[in-house]
């Protein structure tokens, strides 16, 4: 087929050389254009009828191509007549003479025809090459083909783009969709319809939205169904979803029913039951009709066809009943074409068009735009003062005696301005508006989603790649904001193979439904979790209730069978049993199975059924009260600090206080001790009240706060002055608190039995160099010595409960380190021991399946129903609630009140002080200011600096006379209202 496909190019590329000039002699004012397609299939068909028809209806208005006529000249490339049609115009060898000119082309494009050739002659890479070097040097030929559309197919789009890349001919094709095809190698090469690349994103979405992990991909091994999926395999990881196999089939239409048969028979025995079918028509017609005789268009399976499928439905009508049986229940895309009134009135005219020979599909439609794409380009070239010429190849002037008259291959000199105008194409045609955006694909791909029925199809809803999946058509979306959030992506309901409208699963059990071989492990120590009953294949446990009362709760029967692993002395190895899965021995594994980082990187867990986390156990004795309990409460920084609080309060009232209060006057002893005692405990009465109208009283507070301090009131001290009662006031608010949190704390502790451990948590281990005990098996070997860095020499492996009493009590090791869980157990009757410090490890149990396993998943949801509906807890409560020891707090963990805790307050209070303190200097200054007049004239004799600073402080220390009066008639005043 390649050597068809490599001659039929070149023979077309002379054919047009070769005709076109007797039309042009014809015609001489003819724009010529080219189309290759086999006209034998589908597409074909429908494009040589609607590129008629655009030929008549561009030629019928002569202001498009200003009186000129637009010729498009039709070439089959049907290969069942290619050696006639072949022999009929040039020998076989002159093709090799074409390409002996290596100059002509790339040294990668004469590879890739050479490999075509080879393929096609059967021989050999390097006898193929030998034969060009053989043959003599071809003239040039001339041609005034301005255009092609076409190729129908990828494979000859490839080879053929190089050669328009040399003529600077554009090809435009809408059949040929291959994502391989770049503008950048490809800069002649025209896409006119959405690229495959759209089609395979489009698919992967719906992949996505039904929920799947894995799909099977079946495809022709050309190069545009193999690009294709490829492009999906990309798209589907972008969604965390992937391809579980690919299946390749001859190029179409190459494909035979034992090629078929043998792939689908292996897509049979596998899991995944969403098929993803990248071909043509006739391949693809044979791939389903063989799935229904094998039973794969019964209910469980998915097929998602590509729109080789939508183009049968549309153009052949009606199906065969076989082939209408054999596809339904399938899923298609046909691409998206808005309505119109254009469109229905080409859809209007297309039988009389075709003589009701065939269907129209969307191919119809990009046919015809595609003609009046180059048939506007054309005019704009003209417009621009640009005309049709031709120029010889320097390269290949002095090549002569070859049977092909290669003097005539000519480059067309207007070309490259011709492209650029097909490229910047804007007009509305039957296909909605056309136009390119950088990357030169169709603005706005879209496609329709079809569902094959019993009737024929229903469109169950778009996608496009401004909105993704959507029940309303996508040039109704585009004046919106992009939405491709989960919430927003809909299709209406689909009817599955089998006549099913539940959607699929997506797969089974591999093999036809052979039991699941779940491992679970041997335990020999806490066996309430995981255990197998001696002397037989019986296994019990915790572990074991959970994984049953989660399969009772899937929706879909389960099949296993149960595997112990281990040799019943020790406990396994959970890593190599978790390998295990990964190497596919096992297909799950049940048990107490810690989901940790190395694990989840070769296997999938499932949500977790209990949380677990690394913990310290280690021996303790109790600790009884002592005479110095009360002090206990507060750190030493933090009796020290609150000490230092009760002098500066009281010594900043005494300042603020001292001028305008007798009660703060006399003795420095008397002084002293006011500072002492009644400031340091909070002492004041109810003449802090400063007006008769204030309802709050003080003195209520006074009498609540002071007794629990433990002192009774006396006479005393009062407080005039504002700013002394703002810092009191603030001061009790802080003592407030501080009490209460030191009588709780203190209750606490003379309430509460204490436990006394020099292991205080993982640190003191880290920090020591006591020996550490763990459990056979378990992961917290590798965490000791990976994550924290303990050396192996100081880890003792113990084996049961009892080996962990016997270590700790004869102090083979200081602590113990293994999972709360366990521990637990351990502790249940064990109470001269106990936890010390916190869980330094977040771990959790869950049951492990192979990667990508969509059992993890069913089973998650299985895990958290079980969670909601309170199953687990019973299942707990069954097999690990036991009577335990009433543990009493450690002493660690009765945390003594530190500074920390209180800091905000004292800074608040002591913020206060100093702003009290500012204020009141600012009055002294104020007040001595205006008497330093009548101070100086009064000491003018003896003007020495301590004259000054006598007078100064014996302003400071002196009496306000006025305000004693005035304070205490509002004394009497208070205490005539109390």
């Amino acid at each position: 087929m390649t050597m068809i496909n490599l001659v039929l190019l070149l023979s077309i590329f002379i054919l047009f050389v070769q005709v076109f000039p007797e039309e042009a002699a014809l015609r001489p004012n003819v724009v010529n254009v080219g189309a290759i397609f086999s006209f034998d299939t589908i597409n074909g068909k429908v494009a040589k009828v609607a590129m008629k028809a655009a030929e008549d209806d561009i030629n019928s208005d002569p202001s498009i191509l200003g009186g000129r006529k637009l010729f498009v000249a039709l070439h089959d490339s049907n290969y069942s007549s290619f050696l006639s049609f072949i022999g009929g115009i040039f020998p076989i060898s002159s093709y090799f003479q074409l390409f002996s000119s290596v100059q002509f082309m790339e040294t990668a494009m004469m590879a890739h025809v050479l490999s075509h050739l080879a393929n096609g002659l059967h021989v050999p890479l390097f006898i193929a090459f030998n034969l060009l070097l053989f043959q003599t040097p071809l003239q040039f030929m001339e041609t005034d083909t301005v255009a092609i559309i076409g190729p129908q197919s990828s494979v000859m789009a490839h080879v053929l783009s190089h050669l328009a890349n040399e003529l600077h001919v554009p090809l435009l094709s809408f059949t040929a969709l291959d994502p391989g095809l770049s503008p950048l190698q490809y800069p002649f090469f025209v896409q006119t319809a959405p690229n495959d690349k759209f089609q395979m994103i489009a698919i992967a979405e719906m992949v996505s939205y039904f929920g799947w992990a894995e799909v099977i991909a079946v495809f022709s091994d050309d190069n545009q169904n193999r690009n294709g999926i490829i492009m999906l395999d990309d798209k589907l990881a972008e969604r965390r979803c992937r391809i579980s196999y690919k299946a390749t089939l001859p190029p179409d239409p190459m494909a035979k029913r034992s090629d078929v048969l043998r792939e689908l028979a292996k897509i049979q025995m596998m899991e995944s039951r969403v098929i993803v079918l990248n071909t043509f028509s006739k391949t693809g017609l044979l791939v389903f009709e063989v799935a229904k005789s094998l039973g794969m268009m019964e209910k469980g399976y998915v097929w998602i066809a590509s729109t080789w499928l939508s183009t049968v439905l549309d153009s052949t009508s009606p199906l065969k009943p076989e082939t209408a049986n054999s596809i339904r229940g399938a899923l298609t895309l046909r691409p998206h074409t808005p309505d119109s009134k254009r469109k229905r009135d080409f859809i209007s005219r297309w039988n009389q068009l075709s003589n009701g020979s065939i269907g129209l599909n969307p191919y119809g439609l990009f046919a015809y735009d595609t003609v009046w794409m180059i048939a506007r380009a054309v005019k704009l070239l003209f417009d621009q003062g640009g005309n049709i010429s031709f120029s010889n190849d320097e390269r290949l002037i002095s090549l002569t005696g070859m049977d092909l008259n290669l003097s005539a291959l000519s480059i067309f000199d207007g070309g490259k301005q011709l492209l650029k105008n097909v490229i910047e194409t804007k007009m509305t045609g039957l296909t909605g508006p056309v136009r390119f955006n950088q990357d030169r694909f169709l603005i706005n791909p879209s496609y329709d989603i079809i569902n094959t029925v019993e009737t024929g199809y229903r469109q169950v809803g778009y996608w496009s790649n401004h909105s993704g999946l959507s029940i309303v058509p996508p040039e109704t979306l585009y004046g919106k904001k992009p939405n491709r959030s989960s919430s927003n992506q809909h299709l209406d309901s689909v009817v599955w193979p089998g006549g099913e409208t539940i959607k699929p699963r997506g797969w089974v059990f591999p093999n036809n439904g052979r039991e699941l071989r779940i491992v679970v492990p041997n335990r020999v120590s806490y066996r309430d979790f995981v255990s197998v009953v001696n002397g037989t294949n019986k296994v019990q446990g915790y572990c074991i209730d959970v994984f049953l009362a989660a399969i009772k709760l899937m929706p879909y029967a389960v099949p296993y069978r149960f595997i112990p692993f281990g040799n019943g002395h020790e406990n396994p190895s959970y890593y190599e049993l978790v390998s295990k899965i990964a190497a596919g021995v096992f297909d799950g594994a049940v048990g107490d199975i810690a989901i940790v980082t190395d694990r989840t990187r070769i296997v999938d867990f499932t949500q977790p059924y209990i949380e677990s986390g690394l913990v310290v156990v280690a021996p303790v004795k109790k600790i009884s009260s002592n005479p110095w309990s009360f002090s206990r409460p507060f750190t030493p920084s933090m009796w020290a600090v609150t000490a230092a609080f009760f002098l500066i309060v009281g010594s900043v009232v005494w300042v603020l206080e001292h001028r305008l209060n007798d009660e703060f006057r006399g003795s420095p002893r008397q002084q002293i001790v006011t500072i002492l005692t009644f400031f340091s405990f909070c002492y004041f009465n109810n003449s802090l009240v400063p007006t008769e109208n204030l309802e709050l009283r003080i003195t209520g507070v006074y009498y609540s706060i002071i007794p629990t301090l433990g002192f009774s009131k006396f006479s005393g001290e009062n407080t005039v002055s504002t700013l002394g009662r703002l810092v009191l006031i603030i001061w009790l608010f802080v003592v407030l608190i501080i009490n209460s949190s030191y009588t709780a704390s203190l209750t606490s502790i003379l309430t509460v039995q204490q436990l006394s451990s020099p292991i205080k948590g993982i640190d003191t281990l880290i920090s020591s160099s006591e020996r550490i005990g763990f459990q056979i098996g378990s992961f917290a070997e590798r965490y000791l010595t990976e994550e924290l860095g303990i050396p192996k020499s100081r880890l003792v492996q113990l084996g049961s409960p009892e080996d962990y009493a016997r270590a700790l009590e004869k102090r083979q090791v200081a602590a113990v380190v293994d999972e709360r869980p366990y521990v637990d157990l351990f502790l249940s009757d064990r109470c001269e021991f106990s936890i010390r410090g916190q869980e330094f490890s977040k771990r959790a149990w869950g049951f492990a399946f192979p990667r990508d396993s969509p059992l993890a998943i069913d089973m998650s949801t299985a895990i958290l129903a079980l969670s909601e509906n309170g199953e687990l807890q019973k299942i707990h409560d069954k097999w690990l609630s036991r009577s335990a020891c009433s543990f009493e707090k450690s002493e660690d963990e009765a945390e003594q009140l530190d500074l920390q805790s209180f800091w905000g307050l004292f800074l608040i209070c002591g913020i206060a002080c100093v702003l009290a303190l500012f204020v009141y200097s600012l009055l002294m200054f104020r007040q001595y200011s205006r008497r330093c007049p009548e101070e100086l004239d009064s000491t003018s004799r003896n003007n020495s600096f301590s004259a000054h600073l006598r007078t100064c402080l014996s302003f400071v220390d002196g009496k306000v006379e006025k305000s004693k009066s005035s304070s205490k008639r509002k004394r009497d005043s208070m205490h005539s209202d109390v």
